[in-house]
């Protein structure tokens, strides 16, 4: 269930990024590059901010 919200939100960020830029600023695309860069430090060293906190809600695996 993590794995799932987790790709979930990560899609969402990089979607409401795309949008931002091209309505208000385009610096919103390196929320966009952060979401990313994340994403694959996490797939080496499988760690991510995302899971501690649903974790921490009680959200399980």
């Amino acid at each position: 269930m993590k794995e799932r919200i987790v790709r979930a939100v990560a899609g969402v960020m990089v979607l409401t990024s795309i949008a931002l830029a091209y309505t208000v600023n385009i610096n919103w695309l390196w929320l966009g590059v952060f979401v990313g860069v994340n994403l694959l430090q996490s797939a080496f060293t499988k760690f991510c901010p995302l899971e501690l906190i649903l974790k921490a809600a009680g959200v399980k695996d």
